[in-house]
This record gives structure tokens, sequence and C-alpha cells, in this order.
């Protein structure tokens, strides 16, 4: 892999800082108590870290936000579309998950969509009506007050023919999502997405402010097991980043996470001038959720507060 440091242009700056300024995202350091490390960025908690009590129906997307607030002490959510998927346009519905955030001091940061078809299908018709299924949950996203909805990129053909089909898909949602203030992110989340000089290059193809990525630090799987340098990665997408996801699996005795170093990872992501939040996004299964995420609540408070 080519060093790609030199390669993040002034334009690159400007673009992803006039973004934030645009749409509403400008941030600021954390200043915490006394007993709390002093972070550059803000913790928040991705859905998908509960996504087996989620799923067994120990929780639901109602309690998720509360769950945040009271047992981490996290004040921004990140939800996941396939755990309220036939809510999208109930107004009942979301107007109770936003009391029930309100209620908490908890913020409504993003959605995650899947599973509404491919935006880059190199079939014009089938992306036009992946572009329309993801209306609705800007449509959520602006009515909870969040500040994005988050996509894939995803298609079949060659890297050229999708790289081409996502940009056209991208810059149609994004212009429905510039309507309401929204961006519109993309995540690495496998394939041609989790390379980030691909990503990236679409990205700037789209070219509009409020299109943006998420940077996932596990997500680099190419297929067949073959794994995008995750550094390398990050480093490539921060330039557009509107959110950071920290994933991880296993912990060391340390309390480090083995697949990540979190120290070399925040240094590149607090190099890109992010001070925003960053998800908390367990995966593993030797921790329960609970324990999985509080262990990387508390890596994320450690490396943060010695990152320089």
């Amino acid at each position: 892999m080519t060093n790609i440091a030199s390669s993040i242009s002034r334009r690159d700056f400007l673009f992803s800082a006039g973004s934030l300024a645009a749409f509403g995202l400008t941030t600021f350091p954390v200043w915490s108590c006394s007993s709390e490390p002093r972070l550059f960025f803000k913790i928040s908690l991705a859905e998908w870290s509960f996504n087996v009590s989620l799923k067994a129906g120990r929780m639901n997307n109602l309690e998720f936000p509360v769950v945040a607030r009271k047992e981490f002490g996290l004040d921004g959510v990140e939800y996941v579309n396939q755990f309220f998927m036939d809510k999208a346009k109930d107004k009942t519905y979301l107007s109770e998950l936003k009391t029930r955030c309100d209620d908490h001091g908890v913020r409504s940061l993003l959605i995650m969509c899947d599973s509404e078809g491919d935006l880059a299908d190199t079939d014009s018709s089938q992306r036009q009506q992946s572009v329309e299924n993801h209306f609705k949950w800007v449509d959520a996203a602006h009515f909870l007050g969040c500040h994005s909805i988050r996509v894939n990129c995803a298609g079949k053909g060659t890297p050229e023919e999708v790289a081409a089909a996502g940009t056209e898909g991208l810059s149609r949602l994004s212009e429905y999502a510039a309507q309401a203030g929204l961006n519109v992110i993309v995540e690495n989340h496998g394939g041609y997405s989790s390379n980030g000089k691909w990503l990236s290059a679409v990205i700037r193809a789209v070219a509009k402010p409020n299109c943006g990525t998420l940077p996932d630090f596990g997500n680099f799987n190419l297929g067949n097991d073959t794994w995008y340098d995750r550094y390398q990665g990050v480093e490539e997408m921060m330039p557009f980043a509107r959110a950071v996801s920290a994933k991880s699996h296993d912990f060391d005795a340390q309390g480090n996470c083995v697949e990540t170093d979190y120290f070399r990872m925040l240094k590149i992501v607090k190099s890109a001038g992010y001070t925003g939040y960053i998800g908390i996004e367990y995966e593993g299964s030797k921790l329960s959720e609970r324990d999985g995420i509080r262990a990387t609540l508390e890596l994320l408070k450690k490396a943060g507060a010695e990152v320089r």
C-alpha cells in the first residue's frame, strides 16, 4: 500500500470542515469533571452493540437510549434500522422514541440503514429504487433530530462500474437528504467499500457537502478473507468523516483491544481534526454485551486521554 499521508489535499480538508459547519456539525472538545479524562472527542453508543439482546427480544429499540444513558452515562446514540424496520413512518412510535431521548438527555445522532437495496447497483432502475427506499429513513432521522443516516455503497461489477453507480446513487440520495439538512455517510462495510482509497474516491466524485464517511475501525474485509490495512483505510476516510465507529471484539489482560491499536487509531482520528462522537460498537462474544461495552468505553477514555 502506498503512503497516503501526502494525498490528503487542502481541498479535502476544506471540504470536510466546510461540510461540518454547513450541516450543523461543528463540535467541541469534551470538558470533563476532574474524575474523568479530558478527551478530544465525545463518546456515543451504537445499537448494534446490543444486537444479540435485541434479536432475542430481551431489549427493544425504545429502551436502547435509556439504557445508554442510565447504565453507561452516554448522551449520544446511533440506531440500527433493522430493530425498528416497520416504524420509519410511524410518527407515534418515533414521537415516543424522541420523548424518551429528551427525558434522559440523550441525542439521536444517526440511523444505520441496511436491507434497503444497493445504492451502487449497476442496474439503474434497481439503484433508483434503492435510493427511494432510503427516503423514509432520511425523514425518520430528521424527525428524531439526527445529523445523518449511515448507508452502504455496495453493488456487483468491476470496481470502476460500481464506483460510477455508487457516485450516482449517493448523489441522488444526498440531494434528497440535503432538503432536511441531513448527511448521507458511507461506512466501510465489506467489498469495495472496505478499500479506503476506493471509497474516498467515490465521495470525492459525489462532491456534495452532505455526503461523507463513517470510518469503522474494524470493517476492512475486502472479501475472501482479504483485508485492507485498517489504519490506512481510516486515514483515507477521515477527511470526509461525519462519525467514527470504535469496533471491538476481544481484549487482553491490560484492557486493550486485540484487533485494533486504539492509541494508534485515535492519533489518526485526532490528526484529521475530528472532535465529534466516536461510537462504541462491541461485537465480541467472550464478554457479555454490557461488559464489552464497558471495556470499550474504558479503553476509549484511556487511549483518548493519552493522545496528544
